[in-house]
């Protein structure tokens, strides 16, 4: 993983899990999946399968005579994504520990893989992908979704005192702007790209229950002693977001990727 790596102990995995409970990262969440297009018996792997919140919405749709295989970096979210394997009308999602560059699974052994919100982590994204090309069959689909974290737009009080924040927070990340190269990057790793979407998430007045709102408690506690940036920086920045009430305004882009292997 690259940059000052965020740690997904079990606190932070349990912010992630209710920031992916969101309604606009379950909106996302549809998107993906309309674009994975699964099949009745579709073998899909999802690298970095977080608290395991997309494996379950998939399961149903490969079915009984599908299979759903996730890989994550960090224990706790394996964790958290173990309460959820069963599910109704879909096979029992395997977990393991791995990671995009070191997937523990032999060629050719899925149809699909999906990776949302992960690559933007790795320091060797053609690695990874050539990782991805190796578990996909012929023709196999991989498709990811990840951010331009230039692409922000926070209303803030203080504007000076935001850039310095999410500068801080970009550190977190191995390429905070990765979705500017990754169709590249896929074409030189053996893909064609097949489909691109640009996913905005859209947060009007402050909500307690949207991305953003989860956003500022992992962000505050990541950043103070990056960039300048204090504990009283972060507090401030915090309580200031949290004050806007119906002037709240917060945009993020995410990009979504999908590609076939030649």
């Amino acid at each position: 993983m690259g940059g000052d790596a965020l740690r997904f102990d079990t606190g932070v995995s349990r912010q992630v899990e209710a920031v992916y409970t969101a309604p606009d990262v379950v909106e996302q969440r549809r998107i993906v999946r309309a674009a994975l297009a699964l099949r009745p018996g579709d073998r899909v792997l999802d690298v970095g399968v977080g608290p395991g919140l997309l494996a379950a919405e998939m399961a149903p749709e490969v079915g009984p005579g599908g299979r759903i295989c996730g890989i994550d970096v960090s224990e706790s979210m394996l964790a958290i994504a173990s309460t959820r394997t069963d599910v109704p009308g879909g096979p029992g999602i395997e977990l393991e520990f791995g990671s995009a560059t070191s997937i523990p699974h032999p060629a050719e052994s899925f149809d699909v893989v999906v990776s949302t919100q992960v690559f933007e982590y790795v320091d060797d994204v053609a690695g990874a992908l050539a990782e991805v090309r190796r578990v996909l069959r012929p023709a196999g689909r991989v498709v990811l979704l990840d951010t331009d974290w230039d692409s922000v737009v926070w209303r803030s009080s203080d504007d000076e005192r935001m850039l310095r924040v999410l500068s801080a927070f970009e550190e977190h990340l191995a390429d905070p702007h990765l979705p500017r190269t990754l169709a590249d990057v896929l074409d030189k790793s053996g893909f064609t790209l097949t489909h691109l979407q640009v996913v905005p998430m859209l947060n009007a007045g402050y909500d307690e229950h949207m991305l953003s709102a989860g956003l500022i408690d992992i962000i505050s506690a990541f950043v103070p002693g990056r960039r300048g940036v204090t504990e009283e920086d972060a507090r401030a920045w915090a309580d200031d977001l949290r004050s806007l009430g119906s002037s709240y305004f917060f945009s993020l882009n995410r990009y979504l990727f999908v590609a076939s292997a030649l």
